[in-house]
């Protein structure tokens, strides 16, 4: 996108890159480390391993498999809570009002069997720990829109986002009350910011945009993981690849251009954890790890660029561009805004750039 007047543009470094973006990590390298978008995460209980969750590709991928029933699902999860109170050593998801058991490795699908206590197999402690878990992982989706609405005024972005999420709910969740009343309050919302984006709707009953921006949504407890222990993960994570590579009589390499050797695969790894690799603030890494870290952050930032961009060409908006540019800077870690060198004068430059665009577009139709 053009800069409009003397307004910068702070998207120049990419323009060059667009064409050698790379491809999605296919389902295999993405399953390669043992395990929602690529999340190292450790159980609060054990330190004897490291999870991977599945990447964003891997979940794409993996939806083009038939779905199991909604009666195993509910089995399955039943099975899934008693070995997380095996692992954690508890009896119970909620001990002295604290939460015992870490339900982040369950999709949103069992944790909706859970939360209804679908088959009558959970107790209302599990029912609610569930419920809560549900709660912050749309709060986690929408968190980068309504950073971007606050940033811009553009209140289409949060709308839109909170769309997108309901109707990635299964249709056993589609099929109740709460989640039909939601979702028309959401549309209804959506359907206002298509007249005008920069007015937010009003006077819609149970709209949970209005709620979360308003501030008047009601908390829920979230923690994001020390920077240290992510790194120690990553750490643990590369070490088991070398020990791999060592029982096949190989070496674990880092540059693509070496002949010999396994090169490593960090495309399960999220983009917090490859800032703990590339900015390696505890000296757990060595120079080439750091390098292929780099290198694929890089990659990941070309990629979400020139998503952005072509968002923008197929919406026929360009202020498109720049809202996709804030989404992303706003759904990144500190740690990844360092590492990437998404300053805050990148951040303050795309607002005037889609503050611009909107003036000049606003000019135009009159």
């Amino acid at each position: 996108m053009t800069s409009i007047g003397t307004t910068p543009n702070p998207y120049a470094q990419y323009g060059s890159a667009y064409a050698r973006a790379a491809a999605t990590p296919s389902l295999a390298a993405t399953l390669s480390g043992d395990g929602t978008a690529g999340d190292l995460s450790a159980s609060s209980t054990s330190n004897a391993a490291t999870n991977l969750t599945l990447s964003d590709a891997a979940r794409a991928q993996l939806a083009k498999a038939p779905l199991p029933d909604f009666a195993t699902v509910t089995s399955d999860a039943r099975i899934t809570l008693d070995r997380l109170y095996t692992v954690a050593g508890v009896k119970a998801p909620i001990v002295d009002g604290e939460t015992t058991i870490d339900l982040s490795t369950l999709d949103r699908r069992s944790l909706f069997a859970i939360s209804t206590n679908n088959g009558g197999k959970f107790t209302p402690d599990e029912q609610a720990v569930a419920a809560t878990e549900l709660k912050q992982r749309f709060d986690k989706a929408m968190e980068p829109s309504l950073a971007t609405t606050r940033l811009t005024g553009d209140y289409s972005v949060s709308y839109k986002a909170a769309l997108d999420y309901l109707d990635g709910a299964s249709d056993e969740e589609k099929a109740t009350a709460t989640w039909a009343s939601q979702r028309a309050a959401v549309l209804k919302g959506y359907q206002a910011t298509q007249q005008d984006p920069n007015t937010a709707p009003s006077g819609i009953s149970g709209d949970p945009i209005a709620a979360a921006l308003a501030g008047t949504a009601p908390p829920t407890k979230s923690t994001t993981r020390d920077f240290g222990s992510v790194a120690s993960d990553v750490r643990a994570f590369l070490d088991r690849q070398k020990s791999e590579a060592a029982k096949s009589g190989k070496e674990l390499v880092y540059d693509v251009r070496r002949k010999t050797g396994q090169l490593a695969d960090l495309s399960s790894l999220d983009n917090r954890s490859l800032s703990a690799i590339s900015l390696n603030q505890d000296k757990k890494f060595s120079a080439e790890e750091i390098f292929a870290a780099k290198q694929e952050l890089n990659t990941r930032t070309r990629l979400a660029v020139l998503d952005a961009l072509k968002q923008s060409q197929t919406a026929g908006d360009p202020r498109q561009f720049s809202l996709g540019i804030l989404k992303q800077y706003s759904s990144m870690s500190a740690e990844e805004r360092q590492a990437a060198n998404w300053t805050q004068d990148f951040q303050d430059a795309a607002i005037k750039s889609y503050k611009s665009t909107s003036t000049l577009l606003s000019i135009l139709k009159s």
